[in-house]
């Protein structure tokens, strides 16, 4: 995805529009991915907007459990090839039975909640909102957000959660030996809740980077309230999290 994808991705672009260069909004893992593409040579972006994660990663500690006990290693080896938070209604036994496993999964109090899919979101990443961010007519489409993961993408997270920074598949480290790469304005935008990627992470990033680079280069947005992907789809994020983004945007235009 980072060698290949985004440069022709960047390319396509370039050639339809006609610009020299384009400007970047990503998120969680397109942010991870689009940091693996900037780091391995990416060209023709002059300027980025990042959610929740960067180069580093923080992860709260059920999750640093989950990877520590190579949890995505073990269902590989068992035959799992991918999971998904889509909950069937004509469900076999065993996802009746895996269903009915994820109610003692735990999660703050305020935060649980009686979808099956809201409980299967939060085993595969970590809770990914604060429910009062959503609004119904989102939490009730949520089976229609959240797709079939490859169970080798969860297994590639688990091991840079486990190191805590970018490596490739193989766990070398072949990305932060080129941070001038990213020499570009950023700004890195972050929830304050976030219970995926704690927002520590985004800070060892900035300050990684405004040592390695230019300091004004970089910024950083800590939304109040918001946790991970709500501050995309939240109810309010519009008006919350959308005018920092686009402050960046007209700022490096």
């Amino acid at each position: 995805m980072a060698t290949r994808d985004y440069p022709a991705a960047v390319e396509k672009i370039r050639s339809l529009t006609g610009a020299t260069s384009i400007q970047a909004v990503v998120h969680c893992y397109g942010s991870t991915t689009f940091f693996m593409a900037m780091l391995a040579g990416l060209q023709g972006v002059r300027s980025a907007v990042c959610s929740q994660i960067a180069t580093h990663i923080k992860a709260p500690l059920m999750t640093r459990i989950k990877t520590g006990l190579h949890v995505p290693e073990l269902l590989d080896q068992l035959g799992v090839t991918s999971m998904t938070a889509y909950v069937d209604s004509h469900a076999n036994w065993w996802e009746k039975l895996y269903d009915e496993a994820l109610k003692i999964y735990p999660i703050e109090f305020e935060e649980r909640c009686r979808s099956p899919v809201c409980r299967r979101i939060s085993f595969l990443y970590a809770p990914l909102y604060e429910h009062d961010q959503l609004n119904q007519a989102t939490h009730d489409a949520l089976h229609e957000l959240f797709g079939v993961a490859n169970i080798k993408a969860f297994e590639h997270l688990a091991l840079m959660t486990r190191t805590g920074h970018l490596v490739n598949a193989a766990g070398i480290d072949v990305y932060l030996p080129h941070l001038k790469r990213l020499a570009i304005p950023i700004r890195f935008i972050h929830g304050a809740e976030n219970a995926c990627f704690l927002p520590e992470s985004t800070k060892i990033t900035q300050d990684l980077l405004s040592e390695k680079n230019c300091a004004s280069l970089y910024s950083r947005s800590v939304i109040p309230g918001y946790g991970h992907i709500d501050c995309i789809f939240g109810r309010d994020a519009a008006r919350d999290v959308y005018p920092s983004i686009l402050e960046h945007l007209e700022a490096t235009k």
